[in-house]
């Protein structure tokens, strides 16, 4: 049962979470590149784009993608310094 408590509590949190407006999975791909770039160099990437700020936190596959670009773009950087 409990299990079944953090599940409908995680649901709430995205349900909670939506806009009238979303971006689809496509849509952020698009972003994605330009997106990482920001968040390698430090900006605020909640102000810069937020919506695909809320993309990624309710969806896994998007997430994944970025943290995987955004980890070369620091790794990248590390390299050149």
């Amino acid at each position: 049962m409990q299990q079944s408590d953090g599940m409908l509590k995680k649901l709430l949190h995205h349900i909670g979470k939506t806009e009238a407006h979303e971006l689809e999975c496509d849509e952020i791909f698009e972003l994605l590149d330009e997106y990482s770039e920001a968040a390698a160099r430090g900006q605020i990437t909640e102000q810069f784009l937020p919506l695909v700020q809320q993309h990624l936190e309710q969806c896994q596959c998007c997430c994944e993608e970025y943290e995987a670009l955004l980890s070369i773009l620091k790794s990248e950087s590390a390299q050149l310094n």
